[in-house]
Parts: C-alpha cells; sequence; structure tokens
C-alpha cells in the first residue's frame, strides 16, 4: 500500500473514531466523547507524521514531532502545526482521566466532564481532521 493510500486510510479511521465520539454524545457520555476525540486526534496527526515520512513514534502526543518536521509539509498545513500540536497537547492531559477518572480523589470520569468539555473535544477534534485533510489533496511544491 503506497503512502497517500494509507493517510487516507488513518484519516478514515480517525474520522470513524470520531462519529464514535458524536454517537457517544448522544448518550451523554461526556467523557468517553473526550476520550474518543483524543484518539481521533492522535490518529489523525499521526496519518500526518506518516504523510511526511516521519517515524511515527508509539507516543500519544506527537504535536513536538510533528512541530519539529513542520518543513516537510506544504504551507496551508505547516502554518497550522503549532495550532493542531496545542490540541494535540490538551486532549493528551486527558486521555487517562476521561477513562479512568481521577485516581488519586476516587471521583470516576463520568462525574468529571460536562457538556461544555465534550462540545469542545469535539470541535477541536473536527477541527484537526480537517486540516488533515489538506494532506489529501495534490501537492504542487515538491516534499
Amino acid at each position: 500500500m503506497n503512502i497517500a493510500a494509507s493517510v487516507e486510510r488513518m484519516i478514515l479511521q480517525a474520522s470513524i473514531i470520531l462519529e464514535e465520539a458524536e454517537y457517544l454524545e448522544e448518550k451523554e457520555a461526556w467523557n468517553m466523547v473526550v476520550r474518543r476525540c483524543q484518539e481521533a486526534v492522535e490518529l489523525a496527526l499521526k496519518a500526518a507524521l506518516y504523510w511526511g515520512r516521519i517515524n511515527v513514534p508509539r507516543i500519544h502526543d506527537v504535536g513536538p514531532v510533528l512541530k519539529h518536521h513542520a518543513n516537510r509539509y506544504p504551507e496551508p498545513f505547516r502554518r497550522r502545526i503549532p495550532h493542531l500540536a496545542s490540541i494535540s497537547r490538551q486532549l493528551r492531559a486527558e486521555r487517562e482521566v476521561s477513562f479512568y477518572g481521577d485516581e488519586q480523589s476516587g471521583v470516576p470520569p463520568e462525574s468529571l466532564y460536562t457538556r461544555e468539555d465534550a462540545k469542545e473535544a469535539l470541535s477541536k477534534a473536527h477541527e484537526v481532521l480537517n486540516i488533515c485533510h489538506i494532506l489529501l489533496e495534490p501537492v504542487e511544491e515538491d516534499r
């Protein structure tokens, strides 16, 4: 499978995960919405690394790696990398808490998140996926 097809497949999978998050929003499972949004963002940004022919690390926040290799991307994507990295970092911070809760205080995850948290996570995830779609468009400049 070529790189373009792999990137397209990964972004499609990220979109499916985001659809799951939207379904979970309907069920008012706010913590699970946040978790699925983080997963969608992680996969979409890993697709971007793959597009740039960058070794994809086995970490959840790949924003710093993306920033380090920004010069490998076309301008419409490159100028958004700092924002993408910021979203990745923000959602990464919620990954375990949204799934396991606050283990120190014993508060379960479903008690930690609100509708507003879910809406914010969904908005950020949609933004990341929309930006990553830039990489599926034909590129005019050489990489």
